[in-house]
């Protein structure tokens, strides 16, 4: 096998969306090196969305089924698990991932709540675990709980969860972005956390003691904040272009903690997986299967994508 380790590897997702378009258009825009790129794919499926202007290599994934923009089928999520897992088999510096069908894949027996999770199960080793990290500039939101139903989010965060999780933060922060101490501003799981216990009790119960469990090991982070007052400055800060007050904002749950940076930062919000050797990034949305095939396709958010892995 040829050493990828200094390569960035672009898987394009699910063959019926919007994946091979943006990938082909990003690569046309970012006129990058092709000694730098692998491209994870099939030519058939390029080929019907556009064309390359340079000769990136491509590791050619077998799909004998009909490219069919915006249908949901078992061949397609099951071509987009198999690109997923080459992508992982041979250890690049950095992989990029299209949007894949989570019905598409669950379709064709790969039970994962999403790429974060297939990523996991792949590279993951000696107790290691994926988390989710939305990125734009220095805008960053990382999720305690991920594809969960809001009802399930109070289950899922024991006090242990949000402690392992924000040690993963923290290293990340160290060892990738080499910030000594980073600041941590957490969200509430309840509105006006909790008011004492009159509208829950979650905050005193588990939150409230996992951080000061986190403080002892040294980690600066906020007690729970209300997620609207958090998040008001966040907002400002990013339309201005100032500083963030915190080098990144702790949700409960997936919209809480989207909501915010996907509503000032749409196309330029960058999904990453972190906690895995390999880092992993994504554009923020989905496989847009209503306008595959159109050639309207924007791909500026796999361009951040893209763009993250080169600095």
């Amino acid at each position: 096998m040829n050493n990828y380790s200094n390569k960035i590897a672009i898987t394009t997702g699910d063959p019926n969306g919007i994946g091979a378009e943006i990938t082909i258009k990003a690569l046309n825009l970012l006129n990058l090196p092709p000694k730098d790129i692998v491209i994870i794919s099939n030519k058939k499926i390029l080929n019907t969305y556009g064309k390359l202007h340079d000769n990136y290599e491509l590791l050619d994934i077998e799909y004998n089924a009909q490219v069919v923009p915006g249908e949901i089928s078992a061949e397609a999520g099951d071509f987009a698990f198999r690109a997923l897992q080459k992508a992982c088999e041979i250890k690049p510096k950095f992989i990029v991932t299209a949007p894949t069908s989570k019905e598409a894949m669950n379709m064709a027996g790969h039970h994962f709540e999403g790429q974060t999770e297939v990523l996991e199960h792949f590279l993951a080793h000696d107790g290691q675990k994926a988390e989710m990290l939305f990125v734009s500039k220095d805008f960053r939101v990382l999720l305690l709980t991920r594809h969960c139903a809001l009802k399930d989010v109070a289950s899922k965060l024991k006090k242990e969860v949000i402690i392992e999780k924000t040690e993963r933060l923290r290293s990340y922060f160290q060892n990738k972005l080499y910030i000594k101490k980073p600041s941590f501003g957490l969200c509430a799981l309840n509105p006006h956390a909790g008011e004492n216990g009159i509208i829950g009790n979650e905050e005193d119960n588990f939150i409230i003691p996992a951080v000061e469990a986190v403080r002892n090991r040294g980690i600066n982070i906020t007690n729970p904040m209300p997620a609207d007052t958090l998040f008001i400055k966040a907002v400002q800060n990013y339309i201005n272009g100032d500083k963030q007050p915190y080098d990144c904002y702790i949700a409960c749950y997936h919209d809480q903690g989207l909501i915010p940076i996907k509503a000032v930062a749409s196309e330029k919000t960058v999904n990453m997986t972190i906690g895995l050797d390999i880092v992993r990034t994504s554009p923020s949305h989905g496989t847009a299967f209503d306008i595959a095939g159109k050639n309207i396709a924007k791909p500026d958010s796999i361009i951040e994508a893209i763009k993250y892995c080169l600095y």
